[in-house]
Parts: C-alpha cells; structure tokens; sequence
C-alpha cells in the first residue's frame, strides 16, 4: 500500500497517525494464500485490533493503527471461508510481536519488529441454504497426553466423518494449566477438518503473569484474538474472554470483560443484523450461584445494555462441570422483550476424566448433575431459531434405561403393599424447568413427574462404591454428587402385584420432540 493513501484511509477512519498500517482482504481464487495478479479486493468487510473496528474499502483495502503485541483480525463474512493456518486453526488473525521476549514459563508471545502491513485472504463458499450446524465443545481439560487420548477416542473420534457441522465452536479450559499440551489437542480437535473457534478459560492463563494484560499471550500465540466475531448467514458469533486474571488475590480469577473488550462490542455490535441469531461464547457463566459473586455485576450490565434490542440472543457458557439452561430477566439485569438463554454446557471432560474405566480403558467421567460426558450441538434455522442437544460420549451397552436424552433410577425390588415412598429418578440432560417429563407403569396412564432439586442417585451409588472401597477404583474417584438442574421424580406403585413391572419415562423439548427411557422394578413378598 502507498503510504499517502494509507494515510488517507486512516484519517477516514477517524484518527490521524504519523505511521498508519493496513492491508488489503482480497478473493483468493486459488486459494495459495498470496494475493495473484487478477484476484480482487473485498468491500465492506470489517478488520480489527481488538478494540477498534474499520471496514474495508471498495478494492478491499483498510487503515488500521496497529500496536506491539497486539491481534489483529478479520471478521469473517457470511458466503466466505477462511485458509487453515497454524495448527489447522483457521488463519482469520496475525499476532503483532512483542518489543521484547517475554519471560513467561510456556513462552508467550514472540518478539520482533511490527509489521506495517497485513493481507487476509478469503475464498468464497457459496454453500445451500440449509440450517447451520455448530458443534459446541467444553472444557477438554486434558492434564496430561493419557487425558488428550482419552479426548480422542472418548470425544473427537466417532465424529470423524460423521458430522454435519461446518463450525465448531470451542468455551475455554482446553487444557489443564500445562499449556504445552496446546499443539497435541489441536491436532486431534483440528482432525474433524472442521474451521474451529476457540476462546479461553481460566486454565488456559499464564499463571505467572503479573497482570491480566499478559495472561494469555501463549493462548494468543496459539489461537490468536481472545475476544473476535465470525459470520454465517444465519447466525453472528461473538467470542468472549470472560476471565479477569487477579494475580496475587483469592480467588485468582473472576468473571468480567476489559474496557477494550467492550469498545470492540460498542463498534462491531451495531453493525449486527438483528433478524440473525447472535451467539455469544464465553467460559465463565454470566448467572451466580446464590451468595457467590463469580462474575462482575456491572460488566454483565453493561453488557446486557449493548444487547438488549436484539430479538434473538444464545449466550454459551461452561466451566461448572455441569449443565444447566438459565434465563435472564430482570433479576439478574436482563430488561429485553423476552428472556436471555444462556445454556451452561457441560464438559467434554466430564468430571475432570475421573472414575471407574469402561472396557476401552475410558473413564466414566460423569459430572457431579449426573450429566455424562460429552459434546453440545447447535442448529441453527431461519429468523433466529435454534435447537439445542446433549450427545453423551458413550450410551453403557445400549442399556434402554441410559440413552442420548436421559437416564433413569428405580429400586430393583420393592415389598408388594409396602407405603410408596420409593421413586424413578429421570436425569433429563437438556430438560429445564419448562420441560415436560411423564412417566407410566406396565402400560397405564401417563403421569407427570415432580421437577426436584435432588441429587442423581447414580452418581450416589457411585460414590458409596467409592467410599465403601479399598483402593482407588480409577484414577480419581467419581465427584461428589451434587443437586442436579435437571432431574425429575415419580413416586412407584407397590400394589400391582408380585413379579417385574415396566416403567417408560418420556420428555418433550422446547421443540415438543418426544423421548424416551425404559427401566423395571420387580415387587416380591414380605419376608419376615
């Protein structure tokens, strides 16, 4: 770019600089990542530095002050993809280097001189206009290379080629602290050949660094901008570090967003188109548990006041090891026509890759809700609407009381007369407090099931295992269990006679589809 029209371009952009830098974002026909004779800039495609945001010019170009250190960025727009880069990671970012090396233990940025200029390179993907589907990972949080096969074999291989997602989406904790794990998972997360992006957790800081500023030059290193968009053409996603490094403090972490965070959000946001859906990633949940002050009230005001004329909001958060669906209102800030979702997803890892191993050699993993491990899937339609689902990693031998949507409890025997104060247990992985779960005996009526703040008798009898044995049964021992978001109650008939009964439990989501789990019981005489 010649420097007079860079300097031009700058000033339209507002701000006069005695050194602007730039670039161009250009059709790369051939995909070689170099801008050819013939290839053509793209117009109006937006370009950032974190904080500010400035759109490209009619042959493509951009004006952009860029600082050491610093990510700079393009927004992908709907109908284009971007080239795999480093890692199989799609290259839509540079990283600015450092003045000088960084001394943080896993490396953190480089150094070395600014570069003046930046080109990305977009293909077109003029795809059908079908529904978007996303795959929603959380919390891998692999400790070591045993964790990260366990991932995939457990999570990322039984969708190679068996997925319709074109994005995937990833909430933070990617690993445990050891940061050096970083290239091993991406080439197993990258191996779906899916473009993915990923946004940080509290696990994937410097620990060492001295200020929030630095926590997360090696993820930035690795994965580039930690707060950035991306567009399809049915949904705009928002990625969010929502983790505020507090060296020194207890706790050290907790949940909020930077002031360049927000000039980012104040900039790109109005350009939203509000018939999409917009999706908002982040790791630490935006709700509170009752008495705990994990997130800053006044960034999720602020945030809530930049969203709240968009009719169709997802906010995706992780982090508790546990799922849940909550929704906003004027409670906790939220003063929008209709209430915020935000669906707490749970972890790839379940709970922390711990408990008994199965026949693979794969631990049970169940989180502390009685949630299996697993993955989150979101599809995407027309005027913002969205369907959300669970996918267990493993369905226990096709056990008809375990299956994707549910698992069941119910005491194996019971005395016949006995006073029925014994239930089935429904654990309905997505189910929240709208869902409807219903249950019936050897074939009689339905019956509605009492929502209870219990927890999941499965994982009980897991923990007494724990307790009750000599030795460590897996690696670590299952969680403790934990009052589950999710789980659902029906008392058991005993005064249908000796022998085996039939119990079918059914639930309906938000879409009203209809699913189903079978256990039995069996009724016997009194033995005196």
């Amino acid at each position: 770019m010649r420097r007079g029209l860079a300097a031009v371009l700058w000033l339209a952009c507002g701000v006069a600089s005695a050194q602007p830098q730039g670039g161009v974002v250009f059709d790369d026909g051939n995909g070689n990542g170099v801008r050819d004779a013939g290839e053509a800039g793209i117009a109006g495609v937006a370009v950032s530095n974190g904080h500010r945001v400035v759109r490209t010019d009619g042959q493509g170009r951009y004006a952009l002050q860029m600082a050491a250190g610093e990510t700079i960025f393009v927004v992908k727009p709907a109908g284009w993809k971007v080239p795999a880069g480093a890692e199989g990671l799609p290259a839509f970012w540079r990283q600015q280097p450092l003045r000088a090396p960084s001394a943080l233990h896993y490396g953190g940025l480089p150094a070395g001189p600014l570069q003046e200029r930046i080109d990305f390179a977009l293909r077109r993907a003029p795809g059908p206009d079908t529904d978007l589907d996303v795959l929603v990972f959380a919390d891998p949080q692999p400790k070591s290379r045993t964790d990260i096969d366990y991932y995939r074999r457990d999570i990322v291989a039984p969708l190679l080629g068996n997925t319709p997602a074109t994005l995937g989406l990833g909430l933070g904790d990617i690993v445990d602290d050891d940061l050096s794990l970083y290239p091993a998972i991406n080439a197993v997360t990258t191996s779906l050949h899916v473009p993915w992006l990923h946004l940080a957790g509290n696990h994937d800081m410097d620990t060492d660094a001295a200020t929030d500023a630095d926590a997360l030059q090696t993820f930035r290193r690795h994965f580039g901008p930690d707060t950035f968009a991306w567009e399809e053409s049915r949904a705009t996603f928002v990625m969010l570090d929502d983790v505020i490094h507090q060296p020194g403090q207890k706790p050290a972490y907790v949940g909020g967003f930077r002031d360049d965070q927000f000039a980012f959000l104040e900039a790109y946001l109005p350009t939203v188109p509000k018939d999409h859906l917009l999706v908002l990633g982040m790791h630490i949940p935006l709700f509170e548990a009752a008495g705990r002050e994990t997130f800053r009230d006044a960034d999720r005001e602020r945030l809530f006041a930049l969203l709240r004329d968009f009719p169709h909001v997802l906010v995706l958060s992780a982090h508790s090891h546990t799922q849940q669906h909550w929704f906003h209102d004027a409670g906790t800030g939220w003063h929008g026509a209709q209430p915020l979702h935000e669906y707490n997803v749970g972890a790839n890892c379940g709970a922390f890759w711990s408990g008994v191993k199965d026949a693979d050699g794969i631990p049970d993993a169940t989180m502390a809700d009685g949630t299996p491990n697993g993955y989150a899937t979101l599809r995407v339609s027309r005027d913002g609407e969205y369907a959300l689902a669970w996918h267990p990693a493993r369905l226990r031998g096709g056990d008809p009381a375990f299956t994707a949507a549910m698992a069941l409890h119910a005491p194996k025997v019971l005395r016949e007369g006995a006073y029925p104060a014994w239930g089935v247990y429904a654990n309905v992985f997505m189910g929240r407090d709208d869902t409807r779960v219903e249950y019936r005996v050897d074939g009689g009526d339905w019956t509605p099931m009492a929502k209870v703040a219990q927890t999941d008798p499965r994982l009980l009898v897991e923990n007494v295992r724990d307790d009750l044995a000599d030795a460590l049964r897996g690696y670590d021992r299952s969680p403790e269990a934990k009052p589950s978001a999710h789980l659902w109650r029906g008392a058991l008939p005993t005064g249908l006679g000796i022998g085996e009964h039939r119990v079918e439990v059914r639930a309906f989501d938000a879409s009203l589809s209809e699913q189903r789990a079978t256990i039995t019981y069996r009724l016997q005489g009194a033995v005196e």
